[in-house]
C-alpha cells in the first residue's frame, strides 16, 4: 500500500458523475431551489423570533440557534455540491477538503447536542412547569446553547487533524458529493483501525447518546401528557413538542442509517441519498415545520409583516 503513497494537493469529488448531464442539470435546479428556500426560511425564523416580543421564550431562543446551525451546515455542503452537478469531475483542494470536513463535523455534532437541549426544554416545560422559569432562565439557556455549540469543536478538531495526517493513495477520488469521513478514509494508505475505533466512539457520544436523551425525554413527556385530565391540555402540550419531535425523527433516522450500518450493507450511491436527506432536505424542512405547525410563529410572522407594511405606508 505504501508503494502507492502520493503527495495530495487536491481531491476529485465524484458526486453524481455517473448520471447523465440532463439529469444533473435537473438536480442542480432542484437543489438550488432547496438551498435558497433553506437560507430564506432559516433567516426568516431568526428575524421573526428576534423581532417579535411574544417569541422570547427558551423554546424560540433554541430554535433561533438551530436556524443558525442549519444555515452554517448548508453553506458548508451545498455550494460545492452544486458545483459538482455543473462540472462532472469537480476538484477540491487538500485544505478545502479538510475545512469542509471540519465544519461538517462541527455543525453536525453541535446540532445533535442542540436537539437534545431542545428536548430537555420541552421536558421541563411539560413535566415540571412550576419550576420551568427557574430551571430555564436566560443564563441557563445561554449556557446550554453555548455548550451545544462548543461540543462541535473537540470532535471536529480531533477527527479532521487525524484523518488528514494519514498518507493518501492514488487515485484521489472521493466517492461522495462532499468530504465526509468514510469516503476520504477509503483513500488512506495506512492502518486506520485505531481511528475507526475513535470515530465509532465519537459517533456514539455525539449521535447515539443525544438521541437516547431525546428518547428518554419524550417517554417522560408522553407519559405526562397521557395523565392529563383534559383533552385540551393534552392537545396543547403535544402541539408544543410535535414540531421538534418531527425534526428529530427526520434528522436522526437518516444519520443513524448512514453511520451505524456496516459498510458492506449499503452501496455508495445509497449513502449519498441518505446524506442528501440530512444535509439538504432536513435543513429546508425545519423552518417549514416550525412555521406551518406552530400557531405562535404564524401569528408572529403576520405581526411582523403588518408592522413592516405599516411602516412602508408611513
Amino acid at each position: 500500500m505504501w508503494e502507492n503513497w502520493t503527495t495530495v494537493n487536491e481531491f476529485v469529488l465524484m458526486s453524481f458523475s455517473t448520471l447523465s448531464s440532463e439529469l444533473r442539470a435537473l438536480l442542480f435546479l432542484l437543489f438550488l431551489i432547496i438551498y435558497l428556500v433553506t437560507l430564506m426560511g432559516n433567516v426568516l425564523i431568526i428575524l421573526v423570533t428576534t423581532a417579535d416580543s411574544v417569541l422570547q421564550s427558551p423554546m424560540y431562543f433554541f430554535l433561533r440557534n438551530l436556524s443558525f446551525l442549519e444555515i452554517g451546515f448548508n453553506l458548508v455542503i451545498v455550494p460545492k455540491m452544486l458545483e459538482t452537478l455543473i462540472i462532472q469531475y469537480t476538484t477540491i483542494s487538500f485544505l478545502g477538503c479538510a475545512t469542509q470536513m471540519y465544519f461538517f463535523f462541527f455543525f453536525g455534532a453541535a446540532e445533535c447536542c442542540l436537539l437534545a437541549t431542545m428536548a430537555y426544554d420541552r421536558y421541563v416545560a411539560i413535566c415540571d412547569p412550576l419550576h420551568y422559569p427557574v430551571i430555564m432562565g436566560f443564563r441557563s439557556c445561554v449556557q446550554m446553547a453555548a455548550a451545544s455549540w462548543f461540543s462541535g469543536f473537540p470532535v471536529a478538531t480531533v477527527q479532521t487533524i487525524w484523518i488528514f495526517s494519514f498518507p493518501f493513495c492514488s487515485p484521489k477520488r472521493v466517492n461522495h458529493f462532499f468530504c465526509d469521513s468514510p469516503p476520504v478514509i477509503a483513500l488512506v494508505c495506512a492502518d486506520t483501525s485505531l481511528f475507526e475505533l475513535e470515530a465509532l466512539t465519537a459517533t456514539v457520544l455525539f449521535i447515539l447518546f443525544p438521541f437516547l436523551l431525546i428518547l428518554g425525554s419524550y417517554v417522560r413527556i408522553l407519559s405526562t401528557i397521557f395523565r392529563m385530565p383534559s383533552a385540551e391540555g393534552k392537545h396543547k402540550a403535544f402541539s408544543t413538542c410535535s414540531s421538534h419531535l418531527l425534526v428529530v425523527s427526520l434528522f436522526y433516522s437518516t444519520a443513524i442509517l448512514t453511520y451505524f450500518r456496516p459498510r458492506s450493507s449499503t452501496s455508495p450511491e445509497n449513502k449519498k441519498l441518505l446524506s442528501l436527506s440530512y444535509t439538504v432536505v432536513t435543513p429546508m424542512l425545519n423552518p417549514v415545520i416550525y412555521s406551518l405547525r406552530n400557531n405562535e410563529v404564524k401569528a408572529a410572522l403576520r405581526r411582523v409583516i403588518h408592522r413592516t407594511t405599516g411602516l412602508q405606508k408611513l
